[in-house]
C-alpha cells in the first residue's frame, strides 16, 4: 500500500470512528430521525471513498466536521429544548446528544437552578396614605424548560417587571403597621400571588422577601414620639400598680398591728437597729405621747 493511499485512508478511519460514535449516541437516545440522517451521510461518504479515495477523504473531514458540530453538551443543572424546523422535537437530559445540521435542529438551553431577582425599590402609598419605598427579593426555578422558552421571550426580566407590579398593588393594601408588623404574612401572600401568576410560563416562585421599608423623615419622628408616649404611659401604669400594691400591703399590715399592739414596738425597735447600721450621727428617737401625759401630771403634783 502506497504512502499517498495511507493518507487517504485516516481521515476515512477518523471519520469511520466518529460516525459510529454519533449513531451510537442518536441511538442511545432513541433519536432515530438523526441516526438515519448520520447514517446516510456516513454512508455515501464511505463508497465515495470507496470508489474515489481522494474525494472520499475529503469528504471524510467534511463527515467529522459536520458531526462533531452536531454535538451538544447539556450541563447537569441546566435542560435543553430542541427544534426541529421551528417545532418543538424534546427535551435534553443532561449529557452529549446529537442534533441534525445545517440549522434543521436547534437547541435552547435553559438554566434550571434557582434564580434570585433583587427587585428595584418600589414607592408604594399605603392604606392610610403613607409614602414608603419598599425593596424586595424574589426566588424562583424553571420546572418546565418547554414553557419557559415558548410562552415568554425573558423569563428573567419578565417574572422581575411582574413582582415589581405586584409589589406596588399588594402592599398599597395595607396599611403601614400592617406592614411593619406582618412581614411574614405579606410576603407568604406576595409569594402565592406571583407563583399563580408566572406558572403559565412554567416558573415556580419559592420565597418573596421584603428587605426593607423605608419611611419619611417626619414618619421616622412622629413614630419615635409615639414610642416614647406609650414607654411613659406603660411606666406611668406600672408605678401607680405598685403603688396601689403597696398601699394595700400596709393596709393589711395595721389590721394586724391593730390586733397586736406590742408589735408596734417591735417595729420601733428593728427601725432603730436599721438606722444604726447606716453610721448615722444624729438619730431621732420618737417619743411616745402617754409618756408625756406623765410628766405634765408630775409637774402639776410638784406644784
Amino acid at each position: 500500500m502506497t504512502l499517498p493511499r495511507i493518507a487517504t485512508l485516516i481521515p476515512t478511519l477518523i471519520a469511520g470512528v466518529v460516525w459510529v460514535i454519533t449513531l451510537a449516541l442518536a441511538i442511545s437516545r432513541k433519536d432515530y430521525p438523526v441516526a438515519l440522517f448520520h447514517g446516510g451521510l456516513g454512508a455515501l461518504v464511505f463508497v465515495l471513498s470507496a470508489l474515489f479515495p481522494v474525494v472520499g477523504a475529503i469528504g471524510s473531514l467534511v463527515l467529522i466536521i459536520i458531526m462533531l458540530a452536531s454535538y451538544r453538551i447539556v450541563r447537569e443543572y441546566a435542560r435543553g429544548v430542541a427544534f426541529r424546523l421551528g417545532r418543538i422535537r424534546s427535551l435534553l437530559e443532561p449529557g452529549v446528544t446529537v442534533i441534525m445540521p445545517f440549522g434543521i435542529d436547534q437547541v435552547r438551553i435553559v438554566d434550571v437552578r434557582t434564580f434570585t431577582i433583587d427587585v428595584p425599590k418600589q414607592e408604594v402609598i399605603t392604606k392610610d396614605n403613607v409614602p414608603v419605598i419598599v425593596d424586595a427579593v424574589v426566588y424562583f426555578n424553571v420546572f418546565d424548560p418547554v414553557l419557559a422558552v415558548t410562552r415568554v421571550a425573558d423569563y428573567v426580566e419578565s417574572t422581575s417587571l411582574l413582582g415589581q407590579t405586584t409589589l406596588r398593588s399588594i402592599l398599597g393594601q395595607h396599611e403601614l403597621d400592617d406592614l411593619l408588623s406582618k412581614r411574614d404574612e405579606l410576603n407568604q401572600v406576595l409569594r402565592e400571588i406571583l407563583d399563580h401568576a408566572t406558572d403559565p410560563w412554567g416558573i415556580k416562585v419559592t420565597m418573596v422577601e421584603v428587605k426593607s421599608i423605608e419611611l419619611p423623615d417626619a414618619m421616622k419622628r412622629a413614630m419615635a414620639r409615639q414610642a416614647e408616649a406609650e414607654r411613659e404611659r406603660r411606666a406611668k401604669i406600672i408605678a401607680s400598680e405598685g403603688e396601689l400594691q403597696a398601699s394595700q400591703k400596709l393596709a393589711e399590715a395595721a389590721q394586724v398591728m391593730a390586733y397586736q399592739p406590742i408589735s408596734v414596738q417591735l417595729r420601733f425597735l428593728q427601725t432603730l437597729s436599721e438606722i444604726a447600721t447606716e453610721q448615722n450621727s444624729t438619730i431621732v428617737f420618737p417619743i411616745p405621747i402617754e409618756l408625756l401625759h406623765i410628766f405634765e401630771a408630775s409637774a402639776r403634783k410638784k406644784e
